[in-house]
This record gives structure tokens, sequence and C-alpha cells, in this order.
């Protein structure tokens, strides 16, 4: 796992002097992806066309947890700033963007990027990972694991090495740029309708349940 690789390359820079720099990015995104916390194993772009088609769209938990985004221009910065930096080697550095944002936020972005509604429907991250086991989803490790808790990390270390490193493409931009690219390129366009009626199926057994609580 990737802590036992850091231990195993910090000992070989302490013991046999091995230059290596840890470099531990978070969530990075480009204009090919659109970052979500809910998806199907076809990536995101179904989640996009259930929110252009005013469906409702799965957020884990109540969306209040905190995540960060980092376009991969700012990501490029730091890490480039790091290379060939004899005062990296035998560092680990976090290379995230300054933006701290909820899922609620963040999906709620990519619906006014888009200019539709969100109908945003909260589902717990275990019962997620329950049904969604049933079709192979893997939302124990990407939820339960990850993406449910809330994340805030400090970018000093870097920025004391890589002061050129910020944030230059907020979420509200990046989004826009990916969306602008994806729903011009129709390869980018990959549905998923697997996952469109899991949704779909989530959404009404839950419904369903409420009516019939007494």
């Amino acid at each position: 796992n990737k802590i036992a690789c850091e231990e195993f390359l910090f000992k070989k820079y302490r013991e046999e002097n091995f230059p290596v720099t840890i470099v531990r990015p978070s969530h990075t995104y480009d204009k090919r992806n659109v970052p979500l916390g809910v998806h199907g194993k076809k990536g995101f772009y179904q989640v996009i066309k259930r929110m252009k088609e005013g469906k409702p769209v799965i957020i884990q938990g109540d969306g209040t947890s905190l995540w960060h985004l980092t376009f991969n221009k700012d990501f490029a910065t730091g890490f480039v700033g790091l290379m060939m930096n004899r005062h990296a080697i035998g560092e680990a550095f976090q290379i995230t963007g300054d933006e701290v944002l909820s899922w609620n936020q963040i999906y709620q972005t990519i619906a006014d990027a888009l200019g539709v509604e969100l109908k945003a429907y909260h589902v717990a991250s275990d019962y997620l990972s329950a049904v969604g086991d049933k079709l192979g989803f893997d939302f124990e490790g990407s939820l339960t694991g990850d993406k449910s808790v809330s994340v805030v990390f400090d970018n000093s270390k870097l920025k004391r090495l890589v002061p050129q490193m910020q944030t230059t493409v907020p979420f509200n931009q990046g989004v826009r740029i990916a969306l602008d690219y994806v729903l011009s390129h129709p390869e980018c366009q990959v549905e998923d309708q697997e996952f469109d009626v899991w949704c779909d199926k989530v959404i009404l057994a839950l419904e369903e349940s409420k009516k019939n609580f007494s």
C-alpha cells in the first residue's frame, strides 16, 4: 500500500541517501473529467445527463463533508516546482488546491454551470455501500473510506518551497472548462444505463420505505 511504499523509500533515503520526494495529491481533475462523489463504473457523465434531464442525483451522506479539488494546471505548478529542488529531497508534500468545498457546494456548482436546478437526493454512505455492492460498485472504498469523510489540507510546507503555488482555477471556473469540453466532445459522453437504473431504484426504494413506515 501507499504508506508501506513511503516508509520503504524514506528508509532508503535515511540509510542509503537515496533521493526521494513524496508527493501526495488529493482529488485532481482536468478538462475531461467532472469530479463527483457518486457515479457508476463508466465515470461521471451519467450524473451530468441526469442533471440535464431534471432527474434527482444522489449525494453521499448529508453532503456537508468537506473536500479539496485541484485543477490539473494548478497541480502541475506545485509538482514542477518540486522537481530538481534539492530542498525537497527526503520530504513529503501535499499538493492540493486552496479551496475547501462541501459536496453540496460541489454539486450545486456543477448544476449552476449547466444552468439547471439541482435536485439533490441524499443517501447514507453505508446504505450506498450495501446496495451498490450488489452491482459491483465499490462505494465502501470510495465513500466510507474516502469521500464521506471531511478532509482539509495544509499546503504551507509546499508553498515555502514553491511560493507560486496557488489556486488559479477555482472550481466554479474549472468545472465550466470541463463541461464545455465534455459537452462538445461526444467521445467523452459515455452513458451508463446500469448506473442510471440503479439510481432510480435506490431513490424509489427509499421513498417507498418512507411511505410504508408505521
